[in-house]
């Protein structure tokens, strides 16, 4: 058979509304998603290099009949909260008569959801793409590839495509590191596809990515979306050096952003590394500042740490945190507003995602859960286009305490944290005092200068169309120009968060509010009908 394959790859849209989705920021600031599909990229640079490729990102742009034509086999798949998407991409494909392959995190956990593919890739792609590569060859049209867990040699990983991104649609690039986490959270599904030891790429590897995006031309935001960079420190470590040293000769070309867990700040030289590396935030998981949840839920790494001095730590670094927190988990007795308000404003952690407790397919809370009997039916499957997102889909299950409580809290929560005042209170306290690296005048007036026009866009639209933001703005923007300069363009970027996060948190709280009045309308007792005269 000939060695050609045009290979159309579907990036399926993510489910609207999210916490991650930046939307109305992303149009503010000239772009259409925040992330680029680095998964889908990857997979396109395992694929020989005869092959034609075409990439399609539903949520940047549209899917064309001349696409679907044009291929002679779609690859389409990716996390939970793009099942509802994925599902259509699949009968899409097949209508048109196109054989579709399927693979990425929720297939591999899910299999059973999208038996109807023609072919499905479960696992890390690295260790069975070979096999996929020669069935196909051979001109087999349907199977089932299966990758043995945790086996992927990452230090074989070719240079993603990033040739075949359009770098405007997005508001930052990512690159990955590693993969796994040497923890054990409960509700967490990154062990269950990566496993506990983290396997990192070596420096030479990702060097040569970087130096790839930069060749293409791209600067700016760079996102190490490894779900826990600091899992194997020693490599990191190892890694950050040569980082270092490329930023420099390249004249600081990326800002870089990561997730890490608390015990970062444990480590004060990793933290000088990120520094000098021009790190400027990290997404923590602190969850709740519950100890007994956090045994419970097996994240004791939390519990062997003040919270608030650990952030503060991380601030000291000049590097800025993005926190987690879920509420309903098993172990809370009573209301947690208070406690987690308080843990936010003493730590001063401006930008916060809320979550309720989300049983993931396949992780040690979904199978406790299903053991007791508690986990609802259909748990893993989006009959609704908001699975995924653990703001509006969580509770999936019975709780122990009672449902309206928990759904009450979150709106507790999220109405006290992202109070105008409260939420541009914590920005103040954090950029008077946030120790940005000193990147010298040459980098910092290029970086201004490239972005002098999102600055205004962002200041007139502040200033002209969000009167419950001007003021906190502009005073904050004033203080750090004269007490702080190198923290004004983290004004910006904590402008841009609340720009987006404050419909976002009044569409949840309607949403979540609907919810509790579900729940009171059905706990109404019936009022007989009068008899009749």
């Amino acid at each position: 058979m000939s060695d050609s394959c045009n290979v159309l790859m579907i990036f399926p849209k993510f489910n609207p509304k999210s916490f991650w989705s930046y939307d109305g920021a992303c149009e503010l600031l000239g772009a259409k998603y925040p992330a680029a599909p680095l998964g889908m990229i990857t997979l396109a640079a395992l694929l020989p290099p005869s092959w034609d490729i075409r990439l399609v990102n539903r949520n940047t742009e549209e899917l064309q009949d001349g696409d679907l034509a044009w291929a002679d086999i779609v690859m389409t798949g990716g996390m939970l909260a793009q099942q509802f998407d994925s599902l259509k991409v699949i009968e899409l494909a097949q209508r048109a008569g196109k054989p579709v392959a399927v693979g990425g995190p929720d297939p591999t956990s899910s299999p059973r959801i999208y038996a109807h593919a023609d072919i499905m890739v479960l696992g890390e792609t690295e260790s069975i793409i070979d096999e996929f590569i020669a069935a196909w060859q051979r001109g087999e049209r349907t199977g089932v590839f299966e990758a043995p867990k945790f086996q992927a040699d990452v230090t074989k990983t070719p240079i993603p495509r990033f040739d075949l991104l359009k770098f405007k649609q997005y508001l930052y690039i990512g690159v990955q590191f590693s993969r796994g986490c040497p923890f054990l959270c409960e509700f967490c599904d990154i062990i269950e596809l990566y496993g506990r030891v983290p396997r990192t790429k070596t420096p030479t590897q990702m060097l040569a990515e970087l130096e790839r995006l930069y060749s293409l031309g791209y600067r700016g935001h760079l996102d190490f979306v490894d779900d826990n960079l600091i899992g194997n420190k020693k490599a990191v470590k190892e890694f950050l050096p040569h980082l270092i040293e490329w930023q420099k000769r390249h004249k600081f070309p990326f800002m870089l952003t990561t997730e890490a867990s608390l015990n970062l700040a444990d480590d004060l030289e990793l933290l000088r590394l990120m520094r000098e590396a021009n790190f400027i935030a990290v997404f923590i998981g602190i969850e709740t500042p519950d100890e007994e949840a956090l045994v419970m839920t097996q994240k004791k790494q939390n519990t062997r740490r003040s919270i608030p001095e650990s952030v503060r730590r991380i601030y000291d670094a000049g590097i800025f945190v993005v926190a987690g927190f879920i509420v309903g988990f098993d172990s809370e007795k009573a209301s947690v507003i208070e406690a987690m308000t308080r843990c936010i404003e003493d730590a001063t952690i401006p930008v916060n995602m809320f979550s309720l407790l989300y049983a993931l397919p396949n992780t040690q809370l979904t199978r406790r859960l299903e053991r007791e009997g508690r986990l609802h039916a259909g748990h893993d499957f989006d009959s609704s286009g908001r699975a995924g997102d653990l703001c509006l889909a969580g509770l999936n299950f019975d709780t122990l305490r009672p449902r309206r409580d928990i759904l009450a809290d979150y709106v507790g929560v999220v109405l006290r944290v992202y109070d105008p005042s409260a939420f541009f209170g914590r920005v103040r306290r954090l950029l008077l005092s946030l120790d940005r690296v000193d990147l010298g005048a040459r980098v910092i007036v290029r970086d201004s200068w490239h972005e002098i026009d999102r600055f205004f866009r962002v200041m007139h639209h502040v200033t002209w169309h969000r009167p419950e933001m001007r003021r906190h703005v502009w005073r904050i923007l004033i203080e750090c120009l004269i007490k702080n300069p190198r923290a004004i363009r983290t004004v910006i970027v904590m402008a841009v968060f609340y720009l987006y996060l404050a419909p976002l948190t009044r569409y949840l709280i309607g949403h979540v509010e609907g919810q509790i009045a579900e729940l009171d309308a059905a706990d109404e007792p019936e009022v007989p009908e009068p008899a009749a005269a």
